[in-house]
């Protein structure tokens, strides 16, 4: 089982992390904490072109996931995703045993590490837990990537990591490999081609059908557990249309404004917190555990 587990999860990605290693050569982690940046988040100084030399430098790989996840992600295949998991009828299960049920996706075709998905969350939460942030923060850290276990459950790779984005509007250029929209047939219907598309101006992302995947998985799955800060980390760590291109900004009410600076203080820990040492998991469960009572009940609905 767990064979055919790994292996629903390699392709065209070697490896879930492929994704967001493309992600660190087009974001850079900045020179320094105090560096300076734009009211979404990105450099003022990088140009487009550079962003497009990533691009035109990625792997095949990659740019085969892209193009999967622009044309497969449609309107209509958000809806439906959303009725067929957002009822969060699969299972139940508790905080930490979720994080040993997403061990079964380790990647045996990953050459560059050989963490477990549970040691790279740990690594995320002890990135914020050494830096002192509430305790809310860090256990957003330690589950912000649970929703991966929808690999598991037979999605495939592009409707579970990526870039999100919404749908039922026009796509935005500053979405990264944007010409693979063409093939997405949403790029016919003549309703979603405008900047709001079928939303109305400022009505805010809770009321925008973004791309399906992790992040509003997991969300859904905390949502009456966590503070809105936290959830807006859930939400919206993968939107970096939104929050390092300034993107789809016609749609964002004041709330989504109040959230970005958690957002892009938590992509901080989330992109470049990561390294090939594994925390010693045994020796934290113990502040984990205690950690999780704190905020959820023994067992959750997935």
């Amino acid at each position: 089982m767990k064979d055919e587990l790994q292996t629903r999860s390699t392709a065209p990605l070697e490896s879930l992390d492929e994704w967001e290693d493309f992600l660190k050569e087009r974001y850079p982690e900045p020179a320094s904490a105090e560096r300076k940046v734009s009211s979404v988040g990105t450099d003022p100084e990088k140009q487009k072109t550079e962003f497009r030399d990533y691009e035109a430098n990625a792997r095949d790989t990659v740019r085969e996931f892209y193009k999967l996840n622009h044309e497969g992600q449609t309107h209509a295949f958000v809806l439906a995703k959303h009725q067929e998991y957002l009822g969060l009828n699969r299972m139940e299960m508790g905080v930490w045993e979720a994080l040993q049920y997403l061990n079964q996706l380790i990647d045996d075709s990953d050459p560059d590490t050989d963490l477990s998905q549970a040691e790279h969350l740990l690594q995320t939460a002890e990135g914020i837990r050494r830096d002192g942030h509430p305790r809310w923060i860090v256990l957003t850290g330690l589950m912000h990537d649970l929703g991966k276990v929808l690999c598991l459950w037979g999605e495939p790779q592009w409707a579970v990591v990526g870039d999100t984005f919404p749908t039922g509007c026009r796509f935005s250029e500053k979405n990264v490999f944007p010409e693979f929209f063409a093939n997405n047939p949403d790029s016919a219907v003549e309703a979603y081609q405008t900047e709001c598309g079928i939303y109305e101006p400022g009505c805010g992302f809770d009321q925008v059908a973004l791309s399906w995947g992790h992040d509003e998985y997991i969300y859904n799955v905390c949502k009456d557990y966590l503070p809105a800060e936290g959830l807006a980390m859930f939400r919206y760590h993968s939107f970096y249309p939104w929050h390092r291109e300034g993107a789809y900004t016609a749609l964002a009410n004041d709330h989504d404004r109040a959230m970005l600076p958690w957002v892009l203080k938590f992509n901080e820990y989330d992109l470049y917190s990561k390294s090939h040492e594994a925390p010693r998991e045994a020796d934290l469960r113990p502040y984990y555990e205690e950690l999780i009572v704190e905020f959820f009940p023994a067992k959750i609905r997935w």
